[in-house]
């Protein structure tokens, strides 16, 4: 499948990070909270399960950004290759948003972080080229996110609404003025709500 997605948990006040993300809290806190359902929670369902297929279900190609990839912030003083270990799930190229730049770097797996600094357009059209029409992810956080709604590139849009409210942090759809998703698969849990999203056909 050669559409472009993106898979996100979100909190019932729309969040999909908490305040104050950190090194020790990289989804802010109280932030993992909203990912109970893919990992380990014993509450976890078939229905988790499969919306856990969805999400890992391999792609062509990512983009993602910088708060996304590390905690690190401004000049790149100080060595870091991401959250994931030595073997990243992605195992396929990413497209890091960030104003200063750094060499790729090649992780176990398949996985290289490629940063751009030319902006969203310009990591999508990478990714695209990447992908070789395998797909490409939105994989975050909410300012991708909302960068990639406005430019019109998502085809399916995954949420995974917790049972959570947050009160602060990252807002998925702040600034966003138009929705144009249908829902075309509904599962439930008692830890989420994964709603499957379409965009609507233009005509």
């Amino acid at each position: 499948m050669s559409d472009t997605t993106c898979h996100m948990s979100i909190s019932l006040d729309g969040f999909v990070a908490g305040p104050g993300q950190s090194r020790d809290h990289p989804l802010g806190k109280r932030g993992q909270e909203l990912h109970g359902w893919h990992i380990g929670d014993p509450r976890a369902t078939e229905a988790d399960e499969t919306a856990k297929g969805w999400l890992m279900r391999p792609r062509g190609a990512y983009v993602m950004g910088r708060n996304m990839f590390g905690p690190v912030r401004g000049e790149w003083d100080e060595p870091w290759d991401g959250w994931w270990g030595p073997e990243p799930p992605y195992h396929a190229p990413v497209f890091v948003l960030t104003r200063y730049a750094h060499a790729p770097i090649r992780m176990e797996g398949g996985t290289t972080f490629h940063f751009v600094t030319e902006g969203f357009d310009a990591a999508y059209a990478h990714a695209l080229e990447a992908a070789d029409g395998k797909g490409v992810d939105i994989a975050g956080g909410a300012s991708t996110v909302r960068q990639a709604l406005d430019a019109g590139v998502i085809d399916e849009l995954t949420l995974d609404v917790a049972p959570v409210l947050l009160g602060s942090g990252e807002r998925l759809f702040d600034g966003i003025q138009t929705f144009d998703f249908e829902p075309v698969e509904v599962l439930h849990s008692p830890l989420a709500t994964h709603i499957r999203y379409r965009k609507r056909d233009a005509g």
